[in-house]
């Protein structure tokens, strides 16, 4: 679509896009979740710099789980966990959606667990999720309020290291997880992608796969794939919820 529409005219065509179909798809990123003030952590800002030795990249590896685990779960537990964060209107909008039978599957690379708080059933969550923790050795589920409450190196009742069932750099995506994201993206009518920069690859590799012609872009700032949408709308993810569709 041309820059020259208005905001107004474009979530108007959002709007009929998603009134006549009943096979949406949503693609979101750290983008979906920061008016719920869950803060987009890629860049390193000078507080961090002052209180951590290493940038969050390097701290969320696999390597530093592993070398330095007690500085790890220090960070995890600091600025990774916001047990307070309630869902915004993005995530009901795409609730909504849901159970009105329009949005078939959530894919997201957050892992708040929001947009399940908000009501959506089928979610891909291809980052995984802090609200799920296992034991590395007798593989005992663990809740988020067990990791908050805990300190240093949380442990199971059987002395093994609890991990949080989050995907850290260096380790690979759920292969499962990855191929229902595919066959959905593929399977799609409209493709709505929100709050991403599109940067992180292999889940930003989805775009790929979509094969319609109602390719939604919303994000605040460009991303690389600008060319590619056929809706492009600079703003918010929450402006869904002025689109909906009355049911």
């Amino acid at each position: 679509m041309a820059d020259t529409q208005s905001m107004e005219e474009k979530k108007e065509i959002l709007k009929q896009w998603l009134s006549g179909s009943h096979n949406i798809v949503f693609f979101g990123g750290a983008g979906v979740s920061t008016e719920s003030n869950i803060p987009d952590f890629r860049g390193v800002d000078g507080l961090y710099r002052q209180k951590y030795r290493y940038p969050p990249e390097t701290i969320l590896s696999r390597t530093f789980y592993e070398s330095h685990t007690d500085e790890f779960f220090d960070f995890y537990r600091d600025k990774m966990l916001f047990p307070e964060a309630k869902p915004n209107a993005a995530h009901l909008a795409l609730a909504k959606l849901e159970q009105a039978g329009r949005c078939k599957a959530v894919i997201t690379q957050n892992i708040d667990g929001l947009h399940q708080a908000a009501g959506s059933r089928k979610v891909l969550e291809l980052h995984g999720s802090v609200l799920r923790n296992f034991c590395l050795c007798c593989g005992r589920f663990h809740g988020i309020e067990e990791i908050l409450s805990s300190r240093g190196i949380p442990r199971c009742e059987c002395g093994g290291v609890i991990k949080p069932d989050v995907v850290l750099y260096e380790e690979g995506l759920d292969e499962a997880v990855l191929q229902e994201a595919v066959r959905c993206v593929r399977a799609a009518d409209v493709l709505i992608i929100g709050g991403t920069s599109l940067t992180v690859y292999p889940a930003a590799g989805l775009i790929d796969y979509y094969r319609g012609n109602k390719l939604v872009l919303i994000n605040k700032s460009a991303t690389g794939m600008d060319s590619q949408a056929d809706l492009l709308i600079a703003g918010p993810v929450s402006l869904l919820h002025e689109c909906l569709p009355q049911e």
